[in-house]
């Protein structure tokens, strides 16, 4: 079985680098999902409010067998627990439906600058981290501008952001931002948003090269630059696959063929809007 390695976050914690995404799965598909994903070596599991299946990861993962403190669980609270003290509630809520004690990590879903409520919402995250209720807090689709205002106006700097990260949208201005502020860098949507992107010749060419599939190839990307991935599928071998990018190595020429995959700056999803 393989387990991905671990990368240590500013708190201290550890997150495994490759988890699974859970949208757009419902209750249903995602507990089967979760109790296939751990038995195949996943450790880190990734939900949200927004996406309505945190009772189903809840259940996979007492399904699962595996004990709660070997897990890595994520979850994310939306534009509706923002503003001071809100996101208290939100976090009961995901814990109850759940069935968890804590979360490993908490994020800010979007920063909807402009409700401008992201830096009282994140001054409660603090408080919450505080109170035992969730380990690690950070962000998500939050831009250097966004995380400027966090640095100046409150007192925890986030473990982590998530963003869209893959080869036609590689943004390395936001990582090396996030990297040279201590904080992670954890792609959604790291093999894409749709089938385009895999569907690339480059990808097909440098998976032959090196005996693997397209998607093995984009998730080497992101590990090799020390970005945590969650990419979502329900299907066991695409779970297996994803896992298995850790017994090879892409060479300076690979990763020179994959920058021709960047579809300009203009590409991704914006900050302000609900994309994920």
């Amino acid at each position: 079985m393989t387990l991905a390695p671990l990368i240590e976050l500013n708190d201290g914690y550890k997150i495994p680098q490759l988890g699974l995404g859970t949208w757009p799965l419902d209750d249903a598909q995602v507990a089967d999902a979760v109790v296939e994903a751990v038995s195949c070596g996943y450790r880190h599991i990734d939900t949200a409010v927004k996406y309505g299946n945190e009772t189903g990861v809840g259940n996979g993962i007492r399904a699962s067998g595996v004990a709660r403190g070997e897990l890595f669980v994520t979850t994310k609270l939306d534009g509706g627990f923002q503003g001071s003290g809100k996101a208290a509630a939100g976090l009961d809520g995901s814990l109850e439906r759940l069935g968890l004690d804590y979360v490993d990590l908490l994020l800010i879903h979007w920063p909807l600058p402009r409700r401008d409520e992201f830096v009282s919402t994140w001054k409660t995250f603090e408080e919450l981290q505080a109170s035992g209720k969730v380990r690690s807090i950070g962000v998500s689709n939050f831009k250097p501008s966004h995380l400027d205002r966090l640095f100046r106006e409150t007192d925890v700097v986030p473990a982590v952001n998530q963003i869209q990260v893959n080869p036609a949208i590689p943004r390395p201005v936001a990582i090396a931002f996030n990297e040279q502020h201590g904080i992670v860098t954890e792609s959604y949507s790291p093999l894409g948003a749709s089938s385009d992107l895999l569907n690339a010749p480059v990808l097909a060419s440098i998976g032959n090269k090196h005996g693997r599939t397209p998607g093995q190839v984009v998730l080497r990307w992101h590990v090799q630059q020390g970005l945590v991935a969650i990419p979502k599928t329900a299907n066991p071998q695409r779970m297996r696959e994803n896992l298995d990018v850790f017994g090879f190595e892409l060479d300076q020429d690979d990763l020179r063929r994959l920058q021709t995959l960047d579809a300009g700056p203009d590409a991704g999803v914006d900050s302000d809007v609900q994309g994920h």
